[in-house]
């Protein structure tokens, strides 16, 4: 009995060492984010029987206006 005991210890603790791998494997999106200049127009037209009818338009922003001074 101590032996099977000692055989299952081993394996347990063999399995908790494999479960921590050096390199672990993240989950990532795979559609980028959009850019800073990028943006969406977004209107929601009310439908019968609860339900909703959603259209976006892209809208593109002006660059951002970046002021340095002197001093």
């Amino acid at each position: 009995m101590r032996r099977l005991m000692q055989a299952a210890a081993l394996v347990l603790a063999g399995a908790a060492v494999t479960a921590c791998a050096p390199h672990p494997i993240v989950a990532r999106d795979p559609v980028p984010p959009p850019s800073p200049a990028e943006a969406y127009d977004c209107g929601t037209t009310r439908l019968p029987l609860n339900a909703a009818m959603s259209n976006c338009a892209p809208r593109y922003r002006d660059a951002p206006v970046v002021l340095h001074s002197r001093g």
